[in-house]
This record gives C-alpha cells, structure tokens and sequence, in this order.
C-alpha cells in the first residue's frame, strides 16, 4: 500500500478530532472524518431508540445508523489511489449535503477518527492498510464536559437532546471503550497517544 491509516476510535467529546489535528500540524498527515459517513435520518431502516426520553429518535450511537462499507471502500482508495470523494455531512441535519475529494498529498500515512472507528480496524488490518489504532478516553465526566460544550456550539441537536445524549453517552463510556480493545485498539490519553506516536515516526518517511 503507498499509505497506510492510523485509526482514532473513542468515545464522542474524548479528543480523537483535536489528536487527528496536532498529527497534520506536526507531520501533514491528513484526516478522513468517519462520521461523514452517517446515513440521512430518512433512510429505511435506521435504528431507533427504544427506551427512555428520546425513545423513537434515530439511534445515531447504533452501528446501523452509519455505513461501513462506505467507510472501508473510501480508506481502501485513500490507501491504494492517495485520494477518494467523501461525503460531506451535516449533523444538524441527519444528512449528506454534498461531497468533496481527500487528497493525501503525498502524505504515506494519513489519520482516522470517529465514534464507529473500531468497525473498521479489521478490515484495514486485513488489507494492510493499518498502520496503528487507538482508542482515545478520558475521565468520563470530562468527555460529558467536551461533548456537551462542542455539541451546542456547533448547534448539532436541540440542546435537550444533547443533554440527555450527554448523560446516555457517560454511562456507556466503559463499554464503549471495552468494544474498542475487544478491536484492537490501544487505549491512551490523547496527549500518551501524540507522544507515542511523535516517539515513532518522527523522522521517519511518514513525514510528508
């Protein structure tokens, strides 16, 4: 493969965008955003939730609201080819809004992150595009913070939801990251993982 992807799974609010962003500022490695690859809330099918306050709402924490065969066929190409279209999505809106080209420039590794980024650590690894995987956490209390702060910032949901999204989210955060290990991801801080992957590659080809 001419590039190969370091995956970034974790929890939402936990810092894989803001560890995926000082790895470009330090190296030039670009960064696919998996949760672009959400399906539209109209889809048939979407998984619901089915208990508590927002029962009847799309499940947007269920792999099912999200396509993994997209996710794969765009890292397979980022890899092979060095750059893919990619959908852009609105999450305000549930849905894709347009699309845009990735381009790795030359990068030889390039980062991926987001909430579903464990479902594809076996298929990079089977096609040997996997460089690394991490899962990214913290103090469940201090993702709540991030999360909810990030979220209502960017408008994402009405503010109620996000709360009660918040609250669900922190009590899920144990799983969360157990399902990750159970993938093969390694489990660190943001700031261990920069360190330990600053230790590896500085130096190295994988600096554009």
């Amino acid at each position: 493969m001419p590039a190969r992807v370091i995956v970034l799974a974790g929890p939402s609010g936990a810092g894989k965008s803001r560890l995926a962003e000082r790895l470009e500022q330090r190296f030039g490695w670009p960064t696919l955003r998996l949760d672009d690859f959400y399906r539209d809330h109209d889809e048939p099918g979407l998984p619901l939730i089915s208990e508590g306050a927002n029962a009847g709402l799309v499940d947007w924490d269920d792999p099912g609201s999200w396509s993994r065969e997209d996710a794969l066929t765009a890292l397979l190409e980022l890899c092979r080819a060095g750059s893919t279209p990619v959908p852009d999505y609105s999450i305000s809106e549930s849905r894709r809004v347009g699309d845009r080209r990735l381009d790795l420039r030359g990068a030889p590794v390039f980062c991926a992150e987001g909430i579903f980024a464990p479902e594809v650590v076996a298929g990079c690894a089977e096609a040997g595009m996997l460089e690394a995987a991490y899962c990214i956490t913290q103090h469940a209390a201090l993702t709540f913070g991030r999360r909810l702060h990030r979220d209502l910032r960017e408008h994402r949901k009405p503010p109620l939801v996000l709360l009660r999204r918040g609250l669900a989210l922190a009590r899920a955060q144990r799983g969360v990251v157990a399902r990750a290990v159970e993938a093969g991801c390694t489990v660190a801080t943001g700031d261990a993982a920069y360190q330990q992957i600053v230790a590896r590659w500085e130096g190295s080809d994988a600096v554009r």
